[in-house]
C-alpha cells in the first residue's frame, strides 16, 4: 500500500528515487579501507611542510578507521604524538558552540532567530539597529557587520579583559559594512554566544560543553581550555617558522574565548565527534546528541561567502557554491557536499572535512602552522573515499604556496624599497611621547627610553615594541617577543599647530595573522597626557 506522502507521485519519479537511494546505499557499503599508501603519504606530506607531528582521523560509515599519531610531540625530543595526543583544534571548536545552543533551542529555552537582547539585555553593537536586530543565528554566521577580525585584539595576543568586558567593548567597533550585506569572518560574536549559554543555561560555556556535549560523545581525553595546552601531559608542542626555522612555541593560554577556539582534542576523540556529526547527530549507543532537525540547521548556510578561483595546481578544489552554516563552510568538490572548518593557533592548526553522502569524515591535526600539509592529507583521502582521479597535492600545495610566499616578499621588499629612509619626523621624539586611547580597545603608550619610543598595550602584556623611524611620521614597531610575528606600522596625523591630532596602526607584512586587527583602531592622544 502506498504512504501518503508518495500518492500521485508518477511511477518513474518512485522507481528513479529507488534506484538513487539503492545506489548510494552502495557506496556508504564500499569498502571503508583507507588509502594503501596512507602512511607514506603522511610522512611526505609532514617532510615536505616541516610538520614535527600530527594526528589523523578517519571515519569511514559509522567506523572509526583510522585515530592515530605521526610523528613526535616536540622537535628534538623522541616523545611520539599517539592517538590520545592532545591538539588544539583552535575554531574547529565553533561547530561545539553551535551545538550547545541547538541543544538550548531544543529544549525550548532559546531561539535561533530571536534578538541576542532577549537573553542578554546588555548586549550592544555599534548601531542601536543591529543591537536590536542581531538574533543567535547571526552570532554564528559571520554577517554582522564587523571587518575580518575585527575585535580580536582584546583577546589576542592574551589580555587582561575578561569575557564579558570584551563582549561590552563590541558597541565601540565601528562597522565594516552594513548589517547581514557581506561575509566577514570572526571570533567575538562566539564569545557572546558563548555568554548567552552561561546566561540561559546557568553553566559556563566550558562546563556546558564538557558535560552536555564532550562527556555524552565519549570525548573523555579532550578538554576546553586553551590554557591547557600548557598544562603537561600527553599534548603536542606547538611549532611555527620563526625568523626563518621552525621551532617550538608557547601556547596561546587565554580562555576568554575558548567558545571560539578552546577545545584541545585528539584522533581518537575526534573520530566519536565525526561519527556523532556523519550520524546527523546519532551518538553510538543509538540515542541523539541533538535532534535530526538541529542538525540540519547546523549544516544550512545562511551567509554565502565569496568564491575566489584557486591557483591553477588546486584548480580541482574551485566550488560552484559556497557558505558558511553555524560553525561550518559548506561547499561541493566533485560533485559532492562538504562540511567542513579549519582552526589556527599559535603552532597548532587543523583541518575537519565531512562528505555525508557517502559517510566519510577527515580529521588532520597538527602542531605546525602549515595548511598546506592538512589540505594535502585530506584531500588525498576524500579522493580515495570519492574514487577520483589520483592528484598529488602535496606537490600541487607545495607549489601553490611556494607562489603566495613569493608574493609576500615581494610585496615586503617593494613596502622596503618604497622608503625614504632620508626624511625626517615632523616632531621631536619626546612630542610622540604619551598617553593615546583607542575608544574599543583602551589605552596604548608611547614612552621615551634611552632616546627612543617604546609602544606598549595596556591590556596586552607581550604587545611592547620598539618604535624605529621609517619615513615621515611613520615609526615601525618591532614587537619584543619574536614570536608574533606581527609588527606593525604606526602613522601620526598632525593639527595645525603641529599638536598630534591621532594616529592608525596597520600590519607591515601582508602574511601577518588577520586577528592583528590593529588597522581598526584609531588612537587619539589621551586630554592631559
Amino acid at each position: 500500500m502506498p504512504t501518503p506522502h508518495m500518492i500521485g507521485r508518477p511511477i518513474a519519479t518512485i522507481a528513479a528515487a529507488v534506484l538513487i537511494a539503492t545506489a548510494v546505499a552502495g557506496e556508504q557499503t564500499k569498502s571503508p579501507t583507507p588509502p594503501a599508501d596512507l602512511d607514506a603519504y603522511v610522512v611526505r606530506a609532514m617532510r615536505t611542510f616541516e610538520v614535527p607531528g600530527l594526528a589523523l582521523t578517519i571515519v569511514k560509515d559509522g567506523q572509526v578507521v583510522v585515530a592515530r599519531g605521526f610523528g613526535v610531540k616536540k622537535l628534538g625530543e623522541p616523545a611520539a604524538v599517539d592517538a590520545h595526543t592532545l591538539f588544539g583544534i583552535a575554531s574547529n571548536t565553533k561547530l561545539f558552540t553551535a551545538t550547545a545552543l541547538g541543544l538550548l533551542v531544543e529544549e525550548g529555552k532559546i531561539e535561533w532567530d530571536a534578538p541576542v537582547v532577549r537573553y542578554l539585555p546588555a548586549f550592544q553593537m555599534w548601531d542601536p539597529y543591529v543591537t536590536r536586530e542581531m538574533t543567535i543565528r547571526d552570532l554564528l554566521v559571520h554577517r554582522s557587520g564587523l571587518g575580518l577580525g575585527a575585535g580580536d585584539l582584546l583577546w589576542w595576543p592574551a589580555s587582561t579583559y575578561d569575557r564579558k568586558e570584551i563582549a561590552r567593548r563590541l558597541r565601540f567597533i565601528q562597522p565594516a559594512t552594513s548589517f547581514r550585506s557581506a561575509y566577514a569572518y570572526d571570533n567575538v560574536l562566539y564569545l557572546v554566544a558563548g555568554e548567552v549559554i552561561e546566561a540561559i543555561s546557568g553553566k559556563s560555556w566550558e562546563d556546558f560543553v564538557s558535560s552536555r556535549i564532550l562527556a555524552r560523545v565519549g570525548m573523555t581525553g579532550s578538554n576546553v581550555r586553551h590554557s591547557a595546552a600548557a598544562a603537561g601531559g600527553n599534548v603536542a608542542v606547538p611549532h611555527a617558522r620563526v625568523n626563518g626555522a621552525v621551532r617550538a612555541i608557547r601556547p596561546f593560554d587565554s580562555d576568554n574565548t575558548n567558545p571560539a577556539g578552546g577545545i584541545n582534542s585528539s584522533a581518537e576523540d575526534m573520530g566519536r565527534w565525526l561519527a556523532v556529526q556523519l550520524g546527523h547527530g546519532r551518538l553510538a549507543d543509538g540515542s541523539r546528541l541533538i535532534s535530526e532537525d538541529t542538525w540540519r540547521q547546523l549544516t544550512t548556510i545562511v551567509t554565502p561567502t565569496p568564491i575566489v578561483p584557486p591557483p591553477p595546481e588546486l584548480s580541482a578544489l574551485q566550488p560552484n557554491f559556497r557558505g558558511y552554516a553555524l560553525g561550518l563552510d559548506v561547499r561541493d568538490y566533485r560533485g559532492r557536499k562538504l562540511l567542513m572548518h579549519t582552526g589556527g593557533l599559535p603552532g597548532y592548526v587543523s583541518r575537519v572535512l565531512m562528505i555525508p553522502e557517502i559517510g566519510a569524515g577527515i580529521a588532520v591535526l597538527t602542531n605546525q602552522e602549515s595548511g598546506e600539509a592538512f589540505d594535502a592529507i585530506a584531500y588525498r583521502i576524500a579522493d580515495h573515499y570519492l574514487e577520483a582521479p589520483p592528484t598529488d597535492w602535496i606537490d600541487a600545495y607545495q607549489k601553490a604556496g611556494a607562489r603566495l610566499r613569493a608574493a609576500a616578499e615581494t610585496t615586503d621588499r617593494n613596502t622596503a624599497s618604497a622608503r625614504d629612509a632620508a626624511s625626517k619626523p615632523s616632531l621631536p621624539l619626546s612630542k610622540y611621547a604619551g598617553t593615546y586611547v583607542d575608544a574599543w580597545y583602551g589605552d596604548i603608550f608611547i614612552a621615551q627610553e634611552a632616546g627612543k619610543l617604546v609602544m606598549s598595550f595596556s591590556h596586552t602584556p607581550l604587545l611592547v615594541g620598539d618604535m624605529e623611524h621609517w619615513q615621515y611620521d611613520t615609526f615601525a614597531v618591532r614587537w619584543r617577543d619574536r614570536e608574533l610575528r606581527a609588527d606593525a606600522f604606526v602613522t601620526f596625523a598632525l593639527n595645525p599647530d603641529g599638536s598630534i591630532e591621532s594616529a592608525k596602526m596597520k600590519a607591515i607584512s601582508p602574511s601577518t595573522d588577520f586577528s592583528f586587527d590593529f588597522q581598526d583602531l584609531l588612537l587619539k592622544p589621551r586630554v592631559g597626557r
